[in-house]
Formats: structure tokens, sequence, C-alpha cells
């Protein structure tokens, strides 16, 4: 909220008609502490909510880490390969002949 110079001087006008010059001073006093106040509430107010904001946000940047982490030794590349160069012989399994060699594959079959 902004007053203008004319807003101002008419609020000190009015003031000073109210309460008379002899006790301006006081209220000008009364004012300023209770902006003081008002401030420092504020600063409370503030510094309790980053205080219970903080925790959670702590908590999450660990968890980001965690995941960068994992994400670092994470390889999918690595994994494809040693699934492309396993010998199916190393494995229990006998290996499965390719359709074009296999004498018994049928195809697919419509009805």
């Amino acid at each position: 909220m902004e007053l203008s110079i004319g807003e101002m001087a008419l609020i000190a006008i009015a003031i000073v008609v109210l309460f008379g010059p002899d006790k301006l001073p006081q209220i000008a006093r009364d004012l300023g502490a209770g902006v003081r106040k008002m401030r420092g509430a504020v600063e409370d107010i503030k510094t309790e909510i980053m205080k219970e904001t903080d925790n959670p946000v702590s908590e999450i940047k660990r968890e980001i880490e965690k995941v960068k982490d994992a994400a670092k030794d994470f390889n999918p590349i690595n994994d494809i390969k040693k699934d492309i160069l396993t010998e199916p012989t190393a494995s229990n399994e006998p290996p499965k002949p390719k359709p074009s060699e296999d004498e018994t594959y049928e195809g697919p079959v419509s009805r």
C-alpha cells in the first residue's frame, strides 16, 4: 500500500487536530514500538516456518542424492549386452533351433 505525499500530509494534519501537538511525540513512540513488535513477531513466524519446512526439504534432498547415486551405477546397455552375449549352453536349457532349421515347426495356425 503506497501513500502519496498529499495523503500522508492529510493523515498528519488529522492526527494533530484529533490529539493535539503535545501528544504527538507519545503517539509516534507508541506507533514505533508497535511496528517493532510487529516486525519481531513476523520474524519469529518466519523462523518457525523455516524450521518446520527445512526437515522435509532436507529429507527430499537426501532421497534425491540417493537416487542420483543409484542412477550412476545403473547402465541398461550393460544388462542388454550380457543378455545378448550369454551363451544358451551356459544355462540348463538346450539351444532352440531356428524355425527355418526346425523340421517340426508348423508356423502359425489360422482357424
